[in-house]
């Protein structure tokens, strides 16, 4: 066989390797509620989560560059929005969950504008989301209508139902949010594989350069701050609805912006599936650290955890995911 008939083989293979790794995934995540107890069900919704939050945040920091250090912002009006539109105007939860993600658009818009349309980059821009999104939390624990620190609880339901976004058992919350991160991705593939996604790319491989054969950079970066925000947003607002209790630290936590970033980055920035992989794979490593460690000396797991997130960032740098499949495309190639 030649070698351009072998690259084309192995490229077709590829190709089928990953279509059938994506459907079985897809089948063993909508079984495993039959299969685990509501402990795990629990941590896989939460992990799920923060695949969706990082695949969020992926569209402005993977694809496009711009590094967010505040994308909690974002996350916080969100579950803000749908909680205060649902507790003190008897909003339905789904509106309030569009109408989040409408709002968060809109911050993005701004905060973007504000940013881009003054030439901020870099670590001026990130210093500036980060100064944003901490401007807003010291906003809500001073204002009356967000009940500043004491936070707001979202009231039990008298029939739960998934009219009103409240279920008995924790297994709808996990489907709910598997769709979301599904759809989520497959938004992400496509804007990836548009003009749009294109732009994204050449801005942040090299922006003075996209600006020369005629990208509009200030548009197209303030589109992927305003998509990144919606879909951020309309995570935070799922996180209020499953958790029915929000306040500023909790949301607005720098701790939040960090997660949406390390996981994307562990698991490979500006790819489709790399912030999905990064996610499940430091919940695993979080969770085994923390039943195997935190036992023998309080806070102890946490050290071994920062250890091990060290180790990944040395040896794997463009994240786990990629080195994984591109050891699978030399494995292949050599057979």
């Amino acid at each position: 066989m030649s070698s351009k008939a072998a690259n084309i083989a192995n490229e077709y293979f590829l190709k089928w390797a990953n279509i059938f790794f994506i459907i079985g995934s897809c089948i063993i995540l909508f079984l495993l509620p039959l299969w685990i107890e509501d402990y795990w069900l629990h941590f896989f919704i939460i992990a799920i989560l923060w695949a969706y939050l990082s695949q969020s945040w992926n569209i402005v920091g993977g694809f496009c560059g711009q590094l967010s250090l505040g994308h909690a912002a974002f996350f916080a009006v969100g579950a803000y929005t749908s909680t205060l539109l649902y507790v003190d105007y008897g909003v339905n939860p789904w509106i309030g969950v569009l109408f989040g993600g409408f709002i968060g658009a809109v911050f993005g818009t701004f905060i973007g504008f504000l940013s881009f349309r003054y030439g901020l980059k870099g670590p001026y821009f990130s210093l500036v989301t980060l100064a944003f999104a901490e401007l807003l939390r010291v906003i809500a624990l001073s204002v009356d209508f967000t009940k500043g620190p004491l936070g707001v609880m979202i009231p039990l339901a008298e029939n739960p139902s998934l009219f009103n976004f409240q279920f008995a058992s924790k297994v709808p919350y996990y489907y709910i949010i598997l769709i979301f991160m599904i759809v989520l991705t497959v938004i992400v593939y496509k804007i990836n594989k548009s003009k749009m996604g294109y732009y994204f790319i050449s801005i942040r491989e090299n922006e003075d350069a996209a600006e020369a054969i005629g990208v509009d950079t200030l548009i197209y970066k303030i589109k992927a701050i305003s998509i990144s925000a919606f879909f951020t947003a309309i995570g935070g607002s799922f996180y209020a609805q499953y958790i029915q209790y929000i306040d500023p630290g909790d949301t607005f936590g720098w701790h939040v912006s960090v997660e949406m970033i390390l996981r994307s980055l562990i698991g490979g920035m500006g790819t489709v599936l790399g912030p999905l992989f990064g996610s499940l794979a430091l919940s695993f490593v979080s969770e085994i650290t923390r039943a195997l460690f935190a036992d023998i000396v309080p806070g102890i797991h946490m050290i071994v955890y920062s250890i091990i997130l060290i180790l990944i960032v040395l040896y794997f740098p463009q994240g786990v995911f990629v080195w994984v499949k591109e050891r699978l495309k030399r494995a292949i190639r050599k057979n």
